[in-house]
């Protein structure tokens, strides 16, 4: 537990004080946030690094009987994902990285914040690094620049998903693909992006709820720049988790909202929140979310 303290310290300190030396592509007008959202790709010799944050909450969940709502011991699960890509080919069509993912989850009405003590109090506490995934960007498209696709390819590190009734991430393999687009509208004030994330799980049945199942969640993000270097947004997401051999169905629709923030030529921040607000076979949570983001 202490190693993994210090490598996750490690890592945060490197993403907050990481050098910047090189300069954006001249033909890049505005900042990163409005002109390099997820669906363009960096050149050849830049580097793009995104430190994302969330944390979920919930005292409510549609698990009684009939998948009635019902009131909980606070549960609170803690995801810190740490993603590093890099340009290859003189196109930007294609990128390549990896993904590195640790969890921290606490429940028994533990407080919310308990996540960041990583102490693994048996029975109510658990935190580690729980995947890896490389991954490729590309645009499969040579004349659409404003549509791409990611494929990550996850690795579980967790030994089991459940221990001492404590969940800490699932024990199974996951071929993520992500499809992005956005548009931007006349007067660069107006901007939309979609995505469509699907997830398919596999492995042993027993090792995970999820295994054998397929998640496709897609989202709409709506963002006003009231400056290049500012933004707010709504979006809306909905999940949906279909049965492929393990009996079991979940989806959830969640709505909210946030704001970016270009703090330096290569670093921006975001802030993002978002509460379920309709499910079924799912906890009624919320969630807060912090990143921070670096392309140089």
């Amino acid at each position: 537990m202490k190693t993994q303290k210090i490598v996750f310290t490690v890592v945060s300190i490197f993403v907050l004080t990481i050098g910047f030396a090189q300069e954006q592509d001249n033909d890049q007008q505005g900042s990163v946030i409005q002109t390099l959202t997820p669906s363009k790709l960096i050149g050849k010799g830049q580097y793009d690094i995104k430190w994302f944050n969330n944390l979920y909450t919930e005292t409510e969940d549609l698990f009684g009987p009939g998948g009635e709502k019902r009131e909980i011991p606070r549960q609170t699960f803690f995801t810190s994902t740490l993603e590093a890509y890099t340009g290859v080919g003189s196109n930007k069509r294609w990128n390549v990285g990896l993904i590195l993912e640790f969890r921290s989850s606490v429940i028994a009405d533990r407080d919310a914040l308990d996540v960041f003590k990583f102490d693994g109090e048996r029975g109510t506490a658990r935190s580690g690094f729980t995947s890896f995934a490389p991954s490729v960007k590309f645009v499969p498209l040579k004349n659409v620049n404003n549509f791409s696709i990611q494929s990550s390819f996850f690795i579980p590190l967790v030994d089991n998903e459940v221990e001492d009734g404590v969940f800490l991430d699932q024990k199974g393999y996951t071929w993520q693909n992500r499809f992005f687009y956005d548009h931007t509208f006349s007067g660069n004030k107006f901007q939309i992006f979609g995505e469509v994330n699907s997830e398919l799980n596999f492995g042993d049945e027993e090792d995970s709820f999820a295994n054998n199942s397929l998640r496709l969640t897609p989202g709409v993000f709506f963002s006003y720049f009231p400056s290049s270097t500012f933004t707010v947004l709504v979006l809306a997401q909905h999940s949906e988790l279909i049965d492929l051999g393990n009996d079991f169905d979940q989806n959830f629709t969640a709505l909210g909202g946030g704001a970016k923030y270009q703090l330096t030529k290569e670093l921006n921040v975001e802030a993002l929140y978002t509460n379920f607000v309709r499910g079924d076979a799912t906890g009624l949570g919320e969630t807060f979310n912090i990143g921070l983001r670096a392309v140089f």
